[in-house]
């Protein structure tokens, strides 16, 4: 999943590139249902220009993901410095989880620690296998935990962390 931004906004997508010279993003869905995408709004792009939550005057279906075009994006010049920028959408207009479930943006970014308080990193990103969901921990080196209830003791949104029960020399 994509980089997560504040807590009340959520990453969905990326800007993979321009698409043609006027001024048109590629963007690829990030959610399980790609289609979803296109009926969360408001949108938001963060990125190196900065944080934009842009007028959205078209978009189509392209390829795995979607052609957009937003106001004041009207050059390859324009699109492409937007390149890499996360689409972000408030978390409030996703469908509701049940309780113990998170959106996996909700936990990028969020400090993994031990039962016994050492740190261990933050989570960067989330890798799906097929058997169980891995977290991705960047600290002093790069850990791979699997998000198993046995591993993964407790996720706490509002204090941004997320309790472990793993061997920190592992």
């Amino acid at each position: 999943m994509a980089e997560a931004g504040p807590a009340d906004w959520i990453g969905v997508g990326r800007v993979v590139g321009a698409y043609g010279i006027r001024g048109w993003l590629r963007v690829v869905s990030e959610t399980a249902d790609r289609d979803a995408l296109i009926r969360y709004k408001p949108w938001r792009f963060r990125g190196a220009p900065g944080t934009l939550e842009p007028t959205i005057l078209d978009v189509q279906p392209h390829g795995r993901g979607f052609v957009v075009q937003m106001a004041g994006c009207a050059t390859r010049n324009d699109a492409e410095a937007w390149g890499g920028a996360i689409l972000e959408v408030p978390v409030t207009v996703l469908p509701v989880l049940a309780a113990g479930e998170y959106y996996w943006g909700q936990l990028i970014g969020l400090a993994v620690i031990t039962q016994e308080g050492r740190d261990l990193g933050a989570i960067a990103r989330l890798i799906e296998t097929g058997a169980n969901d891995v977290l991705v921990v960047q600290g002093e080196r790069e850990r791979l935990l699997p998000y198993v209830p046995h591993v993964v003791r407790e996720v706490d949104l509002a204090g941004r962390r997320v309790i472990v029960d793993w061997d920190p020399e592992f």
